[in-house]
């Protein structure tokens, strides 16, 4: 019962913050600001849309293609169609429940390669891990690129004593725990390291793999898609055609987190790109149309490509 409710709760939320976010947004533009941002959808440039979700099928296809190699260093030859229609499922569920989708890649490859899931899941979390420490040299860029505009934008929303108390309680927690489980022997850390065997022989196969230097090419590759598809973008307005590229990276990585937290960014993508492009003296119907388009054009391409997964797993897996 309590899964549920929480399983619920994790959809609803997230959809309640969208949907008020959107509310809040549109409330407080005028008439004419309506009719502004719906001349922005009417006469945008919608080649680089095009272009941009061409882009989007190369991220996938790479990130399916990477895939292979932790499964091979655990002894799994897995089928490339399966790897990619997982993955597109993926992302299809991230929409509905934030994180969800790393459960379902596992399950459908245990359902149609007989992979363990716990390994399947292990793989993934290990991709995790490289992939947040990409997203983790972007900031790290933007923060000496874009440093005095990031400083205005976070102090503004959340004041310097409270993320000092937040990094240092987020730094005590991680030692606390690096600490309890390598040197702990409580029985309920034994029974964890039991459990969580298979998850983290996944996690480590990127540190044995024979093809560790490809796999972190595709993981650069990756995260270079997502960039490109965004900047790509910015020529379908022209009020967004000559922003910089540090705005870009900033843009980008607010973006990704508006995506990573919620159920893909639904009312919270556009609502932050807007805010973000704002501080670049672009209008905020204009940031709002440009966020728009980006979230509801990747978010078309997710469903198509999730759907037709889900209906051509059981016909190219049919014994």
């Amino acid at each position: 019962m309590k899964s549920k409710i929480s399983k619920w709760l994790s959809i609803i939320i997230p959809l309640i913050l969208g949907i008020g976010l959107i509310a809040y947004q549109y409330h407080n533009f005028s008439d004419q600001q309506i009719i502004e941002i719906k001349g922005y959808f009417k006469n945008a440039d919608y080649f680089y849309i095009y272009l941009s979700l061409i882009i989007a099928l190369f991220g996938f296809w790479s990130r399916a293609y990477r895939w292979k190699f932790s499964l091979e260093q655990l002894g799994y030859q897995t089928k490339f169609h399966n790897n990619l229609m997982a993955v597109c499922i993926a992302y299809l569920m991230n929409l509905t429940i934030p994180r969800s989708g790393e459960i379902s890649r596992a399950l459908v490859l245990k359902k149609y390669e007989e992979v363990p899931f716990d390994k399947a899941f292990g793989t993934i979390v290990a991709e995790r891990v490289v992939d947040f420490l990409i997203f983790l040299l972007f900031v790290v860029s933007a923060f000496f690129i874009e440093f005095d505009i990031l400083k205005e934008y976070v102090t503004k929303h959340i004041p310097i004593e409270k993320l000092s108390i937040l990094f240092a309680i987020a730094i005590v927690g991680l030692i606390a725990f690096v600490v309890i489980w390598f040197y702990s022997n409580w029985k309920i850390v034994n029974l964890l390291k039991d459990k969580f065997s298979g998850l983290i022989e996944g996690m480590t196969s990127i540190l044995k793999m024979k093809h560790k230097w490809a796999f972190l090419f595709h993981s650069f590759f990756i995260w270079f898609t997502y960039l490109l598809m965004f900047y790509i973008t910015i020529f379908a307005l022209k009020e967004t055609s000559n922003i910089s590229l540090g705005a870009v990276i900033v843009g980008f990585i607010f973006g990704s987190l508006a995506i990573g937290f919620t159920n893909s960014g639904f009312g919270v993508y556009p609502f932050i790109i807007a805010e973000i492009l704002f501080l670049y003296a672009v209008p905020q119907t204009a940031g709002t149309a440009f966020g728009w388009l980006i979230w509801t054009s990747q978010t078309i391409l997710t469903v198509a490509l999730g759907g037709l997964s889900f209906l051509f797993l059981p016909i190219l897996n049919r014994k």
